[in-house]
């Protein structure tokens, strides 16, 4: 019984590994963290907000509004091409009214992220290496959180209040992903348990 839920769980982990692949700025609703700004000045009662959301790809920068003297003035958000390995560059400062932040991303450790489509590929295979991709998922989790804690702890260190990171749901789906994984392992050891168990009956019943 428990065996015959396994492809379901292989399913849902190659799903969400699938769509946390084509996360931002690919599927723009789908991201692992966000940066929102909202400054102000007294000089001219100016203000300005911005907010910038990161995927696996890329990222992309929301309408960046400043107010002075009562008058808004809006800029279209943008988003950048696809690519593997990004960084806190000079579009994203200006969406956030930011500087220097520059090494607060690295491509170096944004490049890690291409392991997300490496395991999703890898969930496709999930019925003849499920415990080798579930670790793959596990470590992705950890990395996800890892990577998302260092970027937030360096915004909220070097900002002083003007930054804010907050989670995307990105990490959560990969979480999601990971705990499908180890689902599915446990119903397929629970389902060759009870396969034995059924085996030894027939066995003892046959000798008799």
């Amino acid at each position: 019984m428990l065996a015959a839920v396994t492809p379901f769980f292989l399913f849902v982990a190659f799903l969400l590994l699938l769509l946390v692949s084509l996360s931002l700025p690919i599927i723009k609703s789908i991201f692992l963290f966000q940066l929102t700004a909202n400054s102000a000045a007294s000089i001219l009662d100016s203000s300005a907000s911005g907010q910038a959301r990161f995927g696996v790809w890329g990222y992309c920068t929301s309408t960046i509004t400043v107010e002075v003297i009562g008058v808004d003035h809006e800029t279209a958000g943008q988003c950048s091409s696809p690519h593997l390995g990004y960084q806190f560059d000079s579009t994203v400062a200006n969406a956030l009214h930011v500087s220097g932040f520059s090494d607060t991303i690295s491509r170096t450790l944004s490049a890690v992220l291409v392991l997300h489509p490496i395991a999703c590929a890898l969930a496709f295979l999930a019925l003849l290496a499920s415990l080798f991709i579930t670790m793959i998922a596990t470590i992705i989790f950890l990395l996800d959180v890892i990577f998302v804690a260092v970027v937030r702890n360096k915004i909220n260190d070097e900002s002083h209040g003007v930054l804010k990171a907050g989670w995307g749901n990105a990490v959560w789906m990969t979480l999601g992903a990971t705990i499908a994984l180890w689902g599915a392992i446990v119903s397929d050891c629970a389902g060759l348990c009870g396969f034995g168990r059924r085996y030894g009956r027939k066995t003892v019943d046959g000798r008799y």
